[in-house]
C-alpha cells in the first residue's frame, strides 16, 4: 500500500494526492503519477448488497447510507471475486442517495423533484489497486449512467476535518480531511461554499455520532438499541432497563473517550448532469485550494 513518507503532505485542500481504502484503511496515490487504464476498467450500476458489503469492508466509516442507485468500478480483466457482479474484479464503489435533510437537494436544485430528480454522491470508495485519477473517470462515467435514469442534477460533499483512529498504539489518521478537489477537476462541479459550522462527536474509530442517531437515544426512538450496542462496542456498559437515555448516553461518550469537535462545515459542490438545463440555486464561489478545519 503507498503512504506518503511526509504526514504534513496531507493537508486539507492538499491536491497532490488521491485517497484510497483498503480494509478502512487510508492509501495515497500521487495525482502526478497518472497511471489510470480505462481500457480495462468500466462503471456498471449493481446491486446494492454488493455495494454494501464492498463499502462497509474497505471505508474507514464502515457504513452505508440510504441510496437509490450503486455503481461499481469494474476491472474487466481480472475474475470477480466471491459475492461480486459478473464482469471483473470490483475495485470502486459510487453511490448516489438521500442525504439526512432533503433541503440540501432542494436548495442546489430549486426547480427539480429531490431524489426522485437529484441526489447525493454519498460514497466513493477506491481500493488502493486503482490507479491515479481514476476516480474522475468513474466519476464521469456514473453520472452519465444517472442521467439515463433521469437524475438531473448531484450534489457532493467534502469534508476538510482530519479523522484519528484511537488505537492500542496510539492514534492512526484515517483521514487528512479534503476539499473535493476530485469535483473540479474537469467533472463540472460548482462550488457553493460550505455547511453551516456544527459540534461533532467523534467515536474512537473516527466516525461521527450524529445528532439524530443521538436522538434516538435520549427519545426512545426506533433503532435506539442498534446505536447504544454501537457505543456499547467501545467499552461501555450496556444501558440498563429503564436507565434514562440521555444520562446514559453523556456518561458512555465519557468512558469511551469520545471527542467534541468544533466542525467549520463541510465543502459543498453541485453540478446538473446529462441534457438537463436545470439551475443551480445558491452562489456559485471559486473553489478552495487549502481548507482550514
Amino acid at each position: 500500500m503507498n503512504q506518503p513518507e511526509q504526514l504534513e503532505l496531507l493537508e486539507p485542500g492538499a491536491d497532490r494526492w488521491c485517497q484510497r481504502w483498503e480494509n478502512r484503511m487510508p492509501t495515497w496515490k500521487r495525482t502526478r503519477d497518472g497511471g489510470f487504464d480505462s481500457a480495462v476498467h468500466r462503471v456498471i450500476q449493481i446491486a446494492e448488497p454488493a455495494a454494501k458489503r464492498f463499502t462497509i469492508t474497505h471505508h474507514y466509516s464502515g457504513s452505508w447510507p440510504v441510496i437509490r442507485f450503486a455503481y461499481g468500478l469494474q476491472r474487466i480483466d481480472q475474475a470477480p471475486g466471491p459475492g461480486e457482479p459478473d464482469g471483473g474484479r470490483l475495485v470502486g464503489v459510487l453511490a448516489l442517495g438521500v442525504p439526512m435533510n432533503t433541503a440540501v437537494l432542494r436548495n442546489a436544485f430549486p426547480d427539480v423533484e429531490p431524489i426522485r430528480r437529484s441526489l447525493e454522491l454519498s460514497r466513493m470508495v477506491l481500493l488502493d489497486s486503482v490507479e491515479s485519477n481514476g476516480e474522475s473517470w468513474a466519476c464521469a462515467r456514473m453520472m452519465s449512467l444517472a442521467a439515463a435514469r433521469g437524475i438531473q442534477g448531484i450534489i457532493a460533499h467534502a469534508d476538510p476535518v482530519p479523522r484519528l483512529r484511537q488505537t492500542p498504539d496510539g492514534p492512526v489518521q484515517v483521514s487528512p480531511g479534503h476539499i473535493g478537489h476530485v469535483y473540479g477537476a474537469g467533472q463540472g462541479f460548482a462550488y457553493l461554499g460550505r455547511t453551516r459550522a456544527r459540534r461533532q462527536l467523534v467515536l474512537p474509530d473516527a466516525t461521527v455520532l450524529t445528532d439524530r442517531a443521538a436522538g434516538k437515544i435520549h427519545r426512545d426512538e426506533a433503532g435506539h438499541a442498534a446505536v447504544e450496542r454501537r457505543i456499547a462496542a467501545f467499552g461501555a456498559p450496556a444501558r440498563k432497563p429503564g436507565e434514562d437515555g440521555a444520562r446514559w448516553l453523556a456518561a458512555a461518550l465519557e468512558q469511551i473517550g469520545a471527542t467534541a469537535v468544533a466542525h467549520g462545515g463541510c465543502h459543498r459542490y453541485a453540478r446538473t448532469i446529462g441534457r438537463s438545463r436545470t439551475r443551480i440555486g445558491g452562489t456559485a464561489h471559486p473553489a478552495p485550494r487549502r481548507s482550514a478545519s
